[in-house]
C-alpha cells in the first residue's frame, strides 16, 4: 500500500507517541497501521496483523490522507445514540434518590412518562455515570480487603469509598 502523502519524521515521532499513550484503541490501532504502512509492509501482512478488511485499510489511508492527524480520530456521532437526555437523568437520579434499595420502582415509572423499556442494569449504568452509590448511606461504602501481613504482624485493611469527592482512604487494623 503506498501513501499519496509521505509520513514526515515529525509527523513519525507524533505517530509513535500516539500509538504509546492514546487512551483510545482505534486510534492507537490506526496510527500503528500509518507508522507499519511507512516503514513498506505489505498489505496482506497489515491485514493479518490488524484482522481488518482490505476496505478498511484504504478507508484509514483515505483519511491520513484527507484529515492528516484528525483522521485517526472517530466523528462525533457514533456509535448508539443516548436513550436518556438530561432532564429524564435528573428525573431518574431523583426518583432512585427517594427510593435507593428499590430500582424496580424507577425502572416501572421510566415506561409510564416516557414510553420506554429498560431494565435495572440500565438503572445500575446511569447510577454508576453518576457515580452513585446503592447503598442505603450513600455517601460511604465500606469493604473488606483480604488479610495482609505488616511487619509480622496480621491485619485487615479496610477502605472506605466516597463516591462524591472520587477519593478513597485506606485504613489499618491492627490485631
Amino acid at each position: 500500500m503506498f501513501l499519496l502523502r509521505d509520513v514526515n519524521p515529525l509527523s513519525l515521532k507524533l505517530l509513535n507517541r500516539i500509538y504509546r499513550e492514546s487512551r483510545h484503541h482505534q486510534v492507537r490501532q490506526r496510527a500503528h497501521f500509518l507508522i507499519l504502512v511507512s516503514q513498506g509492509v505489505k498489505n496482506q501482512e497489515l491485514m493479518k496483523i490488524f484482522k481488518v478488511s482490505y476496505k478498511t485499510m484504504y478507508n484509514w489511508l483515505n483519511r491520513w490522507e484527507s484529515e492528516a492527524m484528525l483522521g485517526l480520530y472517530n466523528k462525533p456521532g457514533r456509535g448508539r445514540k443516548q436513550t436518556f437526555n438530561s432532564t429524564q437523568l435528573a428525573q431518574i437520579r431523583d426518583w432512585v434518590k427517594s427510593e435507593p434499595i428499590q430500582l424496580k420502582q424507577a425502572v416501572q415509572k421510566i415506561p409510564q412518562e416516557w414510553d420506554i423499556t429498560i431494565s435495572t442494569e440500565t438503572i445500575k449504568r446511569i447510577l454508576k455515570s453518576f457515580s452513585r452509590s446503592l447503598a442505603p448511606d450513600a455517601d460511604r461504602c465500606w469493604r473488606r480487603a483480604r488479610p495482609n501481613r505488616i511487619q509480622g504482624k496480621t491485619s485487615t485493611t479496610l477502605r472506605i469509598t466516597t463516591t462524591r469527592r472520587f477519593w478513597s482512604d485506606r485504613f489499618i487494623l491492627l490485631r
